[in-house]
């Protein structure tokens, strides 16, 4: 694969094959959790909610530049405190050292503690979007937290394109901003693609009972053991794993077994959130300095697609950092390790405006 190169954009040298580096035995303060409610908060549908719930942690000292973390789909705040992450960046002297930052990981909406369907409306809940969550992360920002610029805004996944929405919908909160896992263009493609087949195969599932299911819909364990094994993984890994139908097979039986779900309301809404997620018209807008961390092998943002080019190029002040792929990569879930790219974030964030010594 070739190196690309855009106005001011570094790229990981894919020739080689990197092992990620073993996470320090760091330790941070304990997260505390609160909730913030939002009066008549209102969906791009137009439809209100009385009362928002917005439920986050925070870590640290909120005196400290403030970090918004947001987390993948079917994922919640909790998500962002797992080893292979915070192991690698919240401790001391690791790049979102939380002694230097004010740490704010939030539920989206539908997620976590945050309100949901699933906490009673069900199939009446307003069907969100991922603006939807990052206006009521803005309202709990300078509402609950007094906090009307961010330093940075970091995510996974899902909360790589929330960081884009907020990069663009919003491009003078914050001084930098680092989408992971998330491509700047639409959501479109493969990736859409597997997502409908995973609404639809579970809205179609005689269970679902247009939402009013008196058991989880079957077709939802199923759609999920799938869609981890098609869109995440690593094929270098995943081909080690099954190296044999015999072991393939097997590896097919222990995902079924074992595949945790959620509500399938909540996670039906998660996957269409990002039905109109496309940056691209807004990208030149950008004014905070960008990191984009993505794996080579990621599966569900294809680096060769034109429009990591394209969309890059756009971005006035933007770089690409590309971790490669080896045998010990997990495809999409790769940079959920942050071992792979913590050097290159420290350097990135030591950039910033404001940053802290």
């Amino acid at each position: 694969m070739k190196n690309i190169l855009f106005k001011t954009l570094f790229i990981a040298a894919t020739a080689s094959v990197i092992q990620p580096v073993l996470a320090q035995d760091a330790a941070y303060p304990e997260p505390e959790r609160n909730t913030y409610v939002i009066e008549n908060f209102e969906f791009e549908t137009g439809e209100i909610l009385p009362e928002m719930n917005v439920s986050y942690l925070t870590i640290g000292d909120p005196e400290n530049p403030p970090v918004l973390i947001t987390h993948g789909t079917t994922g919640q705040a909790t998500s962002m405190l797992g080893d292979a992450f915070a192991g690698n960046l919240y401790g001391p002297g690791q790049p979102l050292d939380a002694e230097k930052y004010f740490l704010i990981l939030v539920d989206t909406i539908g997620a976590g503690e945050s309100s949901k369907p699933s906490d009673g409306m069900r199939a009446s809940f307003p069907e969100h979007t991922l603006l939807d969550m990052v206006n009521a992360q803005k309202i709990l920002l300078e509402d609950g937290l007094g906090i009307d610029r961010l330093h940075v805004k970091i995510g996974f996944s899902m909360g790589g394109m929330l960081t884009w929405t907020w990069l663009t919908e919003y491009p003078d909160f914050m001084d930098g901003g680092v989408p992971i896992a998330s491509l700047p263009g639409p959501m479109a493609g493969r990736n859409w693609m597997m997502r409908r087949m995973v609404i639809d195969a579970v809205r179609d599932d005689p269970a679902w009972n247009d939402g009013n299911y008196e058991e989880q819909p079957p077709m939802l364990r199923y759609m999920s053991a799938w869609f981890g094994m098609a869109t995440s993984g690593g094929n270098l890994r995943l081909q080690e794993l099954g190296a044999t139908n015999e072991m393939a097979s097997a590896y097919v039986d222990e995902r079924k077994a074992n595949q945790k779900v959620g509500d399938a309301n909540d996670v039906m809404y998660m996957w269409n959130a990002s039905r109109n997620f496309d940056p691209t018209p807004k990208l030149g807008d950008i004014t905070a300095q960008v990191l984009l961390l993505i794996s080579q092998d990621d599966e569900r943002n294809p680096v060769e697609l034109p429009m990591l080019a394209e969309g890059m190029a756009m971005v006035p002040n933007g770089q690409v950092y590309i971790v490669p792929e080896g045998p010990e990569t997990r495809g999409h879930g790769t940079t959920y390790d942050a071992s792979y790219y913590a050097d290159q974030l420290a350097e990135f964030l030591k950039g910033l405006p404001n940053a802290p010594e």
